[in-house]
């Protein structure tokens, strides 16, 4: 049984009734897309249709668990489970061939007892038998990829170049199955692989014009290959797709309008910039931290990269936000914005709020270690206008360090000002043009085609006397700045 929609190409034979069907596989393809509330619903009515249906109970059960984005509720999926019968083994008999079986058999282990963590591992096993023992099902195939990529936690090369070996091998004949085309590019998502990743990029948005997150998905390549123009295409699809087809959960702040919002910037169209900021602010309410969180690594984006520090939004008081990782973000912003522009007592009073904040981050996991780079960030900047240079790129240096070490995370810059980049602004401040350029090279590897990063290298370069460098950023930053807000 086969369906092809706006949300992707899907077949999954099933002993599902025929009234079934429709929602049956059209979940499916959402459940690949990540469109999970929606995939939940299309579940959901196959087992109105068909209440005896086990893979449709297993399906629903699936969109609880959230594997790359660290995120999985269990007792929710347990609950829909039960539905289906109240034990494993009643819900055993409930599936009506082996197939059925071994993939209800896996969801049980997913959702098991145990450390999450540990669950994950098991379920990836699972996953491995399925595929192993039904080889030509792409679906198995898929979700064992998927699995694989749920062991990792943070970001592991090689497995994640396992699992893109599983994939590549059906992406030739299945080029517009949602979840094929879509897990490709999470496995490519970096700065190393992500010319491995176009093929896929370049197909997602057509297999899934209807699927939001297909559509912002393509951008994780292009922002991993500085394709400026492409980010914001994706993305301006993103939110359109969001407002047509999720108005009731639909929000001006979030992941598409941010990574919007980096791709207007990159262009050096701070205008639009701007109006997708002001939107975002526009519906910040007291107490939710999903927004406040947002907002502030959108109004951090605006900041660092407009470099406009007088900005009324850099300015602005500090929103009373309670979580530490939040304040973390705006005390950051608002002190660099304020030692950019001279106002020293500003960015201590900022820089002694961000000790405190960072100290509140729990754990030695990313955000902890993102804390620390950003204190140590501002502390150096604030050395550099007190003409404590020599101190302030020791630290750098030392910041650097500690950035290369933390596993690599996609997307928009993770430390908000990227370490590398400030430590060449800082020693091109210095005239030391030839550690600047290798500093801001080094950024430009992280983050390719950053137009701070290629404006200090094309200064680097030619205070060097390097002119082939310096006109080789010159070209891309021309490339990158075409469509900036004035330009013909």
């Amino acid at each position: 049984m086969a369906q092809g929609s706006g949300v992707g190409e899907v077949s999954f034979a099933n002993s599902g009734s025929p009234a079934a069907q429709a929602d049956f596989l059209h979940g499916l393809a959402l459940l690949h897309d990540f469109e999970y509330a929606d995939a939940a619903a299309a579940f959901r009515r196959a087992q109105a249709a068909d209440p005896s249906f086990a893979m449709a109970y297993w399906g629903e059960a699936m969109t609880y668990n959230h594997p790359l984005w660290a995120q999985q509720d269990a007792s929710g999926a347990r609950a829909v489970l039960q539905r289906l019968a109240p034990t494993p083994e009643e819900r055993q008999a409930k599936a009506k061939t082996a197939r059925e079986k071994a993939y209800l058999r896996a969801v049980e282990i997913l959702y098991g007892d145990g450390d999450k963590y540990a669950r994950d591992d098991k379920y990836s096993a699972a996953m491995a038998e399925v595929h192993r023992d039904y080889p030509d099902d792409v679906d198995a195939t898929a979700f064992y990829a998927l699995s694989i990529l749920g062991t990792a936690h943070t970001r592991d090369f090689a497995t994640y170049m396992r699992a893109a070996a599983l994939l590549e091998e059906v992406f030739p004949t299945h080029q517009h199955h949602p979840g094929v085309v879509h897990y490709l590019i999470h496995c490519y998502d970096d700065p190393i692989h992500a010319p491995l990743g176009l093929r896929a990029a370049r197909l997602y948005s057509q297999v899934a014009p209807e699927a939001a997150h297909a559509q912002h998905m393509t951008s994780h390549i292009f922002v991993a290959m500085g394709m400026w123009d492409d980010v914001v295409a994706a993305n301006e699809m993103a939110v359109r797709v969001s407002e047509e087809h999720l108005k009731d959960r639909y929000s001006l702040c979030g992941h598409y309008p941010f990574w919007l919002e980096y791709g207007y910037l990159q262009q050096g169209r701070v205008a639009k910039a701007r109006q997708v900021l002001d939107a975002c602010r526009a519906t910040l309410r007291p107490g939710n931290p999903g927004l406040e969180s947002s907002y502030a690594e959108m109004r951090n984006r605006f900041l660092l990269d407009s470099e406009r520090w007088d900005d009324e939004t850099a300015r602005a008081p500090l929103a009373p936000a309670s979580d530490p990782e939040v304040r973390v973000t705006y005390l950051f912003g608002s002190g660099y914005a304020a030692a950019r522009r001279g106002d020293l007592a500003a960015a201590r009073e900022a820089l002694d709020g961000l000790r405190s904040a960072a100290a509140a981050v729990n754990g030695d996991g990313q955000e902890a270690k993102r804390a620390q780079i950003l204190q140590e960030e501002l502390t150096a900047l604030l050395e550099s206008r007190s003409n404590h240079v020599d101190d302030a790129i020791a630290r750098l240096h030392r910041a650097s360090e500690m950035d290369h070490g933390m596993a690599f995370e996609f997307g928009p810059p993770f430390v908000d000002k990227p370490v590398d980049e400030l430590l060449g602004e800082v020693l091109l401040a210095a005239k030391r043009p030839g550690e600047a350029q290798k500093a801001f090279a080094s950024a430009l590897a992280r983050t390719p085609g950053r137009v701070q990063s290629l404006r200090g290298l094309e200064a680097s370069a030619r205070l060097a006397g390097d002119r082939e460098a310096a006109g080789a950023a010159a070209e891309q930053l021309a490339q990158a700045l075409r469509k900036a807000d004035g330009a013909k």
